[in-house]
């Protein structure tokens, strides 16, 4: 007669213990997302701001806070997170009191937990597959959403719960036979989602400043298209691409003084993208497409249409790789049979290449590149260097 195996009988710690590691664990994701929300805030409206996990283009929070997949339903998923863990804490209070025998809660948290690994696995993918990049802090979270997952599940296995939808049941009930709480925190709850998605402002969608007909523009001896004062007290050049997200930043930025102070700044446009096809200071892969882009724009600047292809340009989602020139044109009002074939004129990818080669002469290594007075600036303009040459 075969013995039977006997299930090795496992003896819990204390409860408390893993009911303040899952409350410690929890507090770390709240605290994640709290900095992820404030980070993809300041990435938006703080010229400046570079986080401190932006340390590589394949390590770089800032890349993952400007792809359109760090908002979900026009809320920033880092928001998502806040909600999601203020609530898993809440909950986590029922299982607590006395009357939980150490039972209640742990299945409905361990399905909410299910539920944030899940999600965790899909913005994996997207970091890996689409994005190119990854979030330190996302990351972060990740971890926390996998041990908020086996704590509960061990909790559940610790304490002898019920079989799974038995016990979710349990909890369902265990949380209706409270009302006095549970309606004051569940409306709660959903107050502040009907009221983000109400009054929830969408600082990451950066719309040009207007183009207006008052504001001169006109090209340069060297054919470089230029706006703003026709005697400017200030000219700014600036090096761009359009793949970049701190050059779109910028760039609408000082559009925006300029419609300010129309008669003392020049902006002057001219390419530097960071395309490894044409760019020998790019040996690898990078902003694919904004070679063709600055082509595109370049072509519109000969048919006197710069500035409105400049800014449809710049609002392409940067990991779209298809150009879509005939919406394009039909956008700009250049007519598509005069533009379709403008990745075959060699004088325009010589004008871009004269663009690089002057770049690489200010000794660029990025965009967005400003020249000022000889005077080259990576990134951003010095807030101090408007102030000292221009009396606004």
């Amino acid at each position: 007669m075969k013995k039977q195996k006997k299930k090795k009988a496992v003896t819990p710690l204390p409860y408390a213990y893993y009911f303040f590691t899952v409350a410690i664990v929890t507090l770390i994701g709240l605290a994640s997302s709290a900095y992820l929300a404030v980070s993809h805030f300041r990435v938006y409206t703080d010229l400046g701001y570079q986080s401190f996990c932006a340390i590589s283009h394949a390590l770089n929070c800032d890349t993952v806070s400007q792809s359109p997949y760090s908002i979900l339903m026009g809320i920033p998923v880092a928001i998502w997170g806040i909600i999601g863990y203020v609530l898993f804490l809440w909950l986590l209070a029922y299982a607590w009191q006395q009357s939980a025998g150490k039972k209640r809660i742990w299945t409905l948290l361990f399905l909410i937990s299910l539920g944030f690994t899940a999600y965790s696995v899909i913005l994996a993918f997207i970091s890996s597959y689409i994005i190119h990049s990854y979030c330190l802090m996302c990351i972060v979270c990740y971890a926390v959403n996998l041990l908020l997952l086996y704590f509960t599940w061990m909790v559940r296995n610790r304490f002898e719960c019920e079989p799974f939808f038995k016990a979710l049941l349990m909890d369902i009930r265990y949380l209706l036979g409270r009302p006095g709480t549970v309606i004051p925190g569940a409306s709660f709850f959903c107050g502040s989602l009907v009221l983000l998605f109400l009054f929830m402002p969408a600082y990451w969608e950066m719309d040009p400043p207007e183009l207006s007909s008052d504001i001169p523009t006109g090209m340069t001896k060297d054919g470089h298209p230029w706006i703003g004062a026709e005697n400017p007290e200030l000219v700014i050049v600036e090096f761009s691409d359009y793949r970049c997200f701190q050059c779109k930043k910028m760039h609408y930025h000082i559009r925006g003084l300029i419609s300010d102070y129309p008669d003392k700044i020049r902006l002057v446009h001219r390419h530097f993208p960071m395309d490894h096809t044409i760019n020998p200071i790019v040996d690898t892969p990078f902003h694919q497409g904004s070679a063709k882009l600055a082509v595109i724009s370049l072509f519109a600047a000969e048919m006197g249409k710069f500035w409105e292809m400049n800014d449809l340009l710049y609002n392409i989602p940067r990991h779209t790789e298809a150009i879509n020139i005939q919406e394009l044109s039909e956008q700009a009002s250049i007519p598509y049979e005069k533009i379709k074939y403008v990745f075959r004129d060699q004088q325009l990818w010589n004008h871009l290449k004269r663009d690089i080669r002057a770049g690489l002469q200010y000794n660029l290594s990025g965009t967005p590149g400003f020249v000022i007075e000889d005077n080259v600036y990576i990134g951003q303009i010095p807030p101090g260097i408007l102030r000292e040459r221009i009396a606004f």
